[in-house]
């Protein structure tokens, strides 16, 4: 059985709690939108909506680590296999940096993933109108997909797990952390919001992503310390096998 890569998988819950806010402010609009497709039933309307739109990350992380489990498998390469902890240690750094950033500088991924929603766009009308609970769940689905810095920035964590399990695990535990505010958009869910994003807490978080970034890093070669052994173990982080 796959083991759990525990501060990858809890690095990915901080990054969907730290970037609940701005998951707001960039997806507001869409999430008020709809309970309008169903009045009266806006709770109901928001628990599908924002269903399908984990479901659409996990998927799409899913997606990401076979297709990185499959290079590694075709390669079959110990250096290759090692490359990629690196890289997946490499990617939480980078989201470190990103969410203690400002401006959007390190939105590397932003372009590919427009020209892929570019793609992607016209199923948006084949769902219209959401008058189904089955199309407002492919609806979230559609949004989950949408290009975000953010999202993308976790996918490729998701990529480098290279396997379809810890894919997904990574960002269903990312969608998860992100529902405290994009399920209520109201009142709790701004406050919430603005709490998460103290500057001290903020800074906090990040560290911790970042720590958990160096720590993947660091494993193949802190294994190699039989005393941490246990430890390390226990957190799930182990060196990655091509085979």
């Amino acid at each position: 059985m796959l083991p759990l890569d525990i501060p990858v998988l809890t690095a990915a819950f901080v990054a969907g709690l730290l970037g609940g806010l701005h998951c707001a402010v960039m997806c507001g609009g869409i999430a008020t939108g709809f309970p309008a497709m169903a009045p009266g039933r806006a709770l109901s309307v928001a628990w599908q909506a924002n269903l399908g739109r984990v479901t659409g990350y996990t998927v799409a992380g899913a997606l990401a680590g076979g297709l990185g489990g499959g290079i590694l498998r075709l390669a079959r390469s110990d250096t290759l296999a090692l490359g990629v902890r690196v890289a997946a240690g490499l990617a939480l750094v980078l989201l470190a940096l990103r969410l203690l950033g400002r401006g959007g500088r390190l939105d590397l991924l932003a372009r590919p993933g427009q020209q892929l929603w570019q793609w992607l766009r016209p199923l948006h009308r084949h769902l219209l109108p959401a008058d189904r609970a089955w199309r407002r769940l492919a609806l979230g689905a559609l949004w989950g997909w949408m290009p975000c810095g953010l999202s993308l920035s976790l996918l490729s964590v998701a990529w480098l797990q290279a396997n379809a399990l810890g894919g997904a695990l990574v960002m269903a535990v990312f969608g998860l952390a992100t529902l405290p505010v994009m399920l209520p958009l109201t009142w709790s869910g701004a406050r919430m919001g603005r709490w998460l994003q103290r500057p001290g807490l903020r800074v906090a978080l990040a560290g911790f992503i970042l720590a958990a970034g160096l720590l993947t890093i660091a494993t193949p070669w802190l294994m190699q310390v039989p005393a941490l052994h246990g430890v390390l173990s226990a957190l799930g982080c182990q060196p990655l096998q091509s085979r």
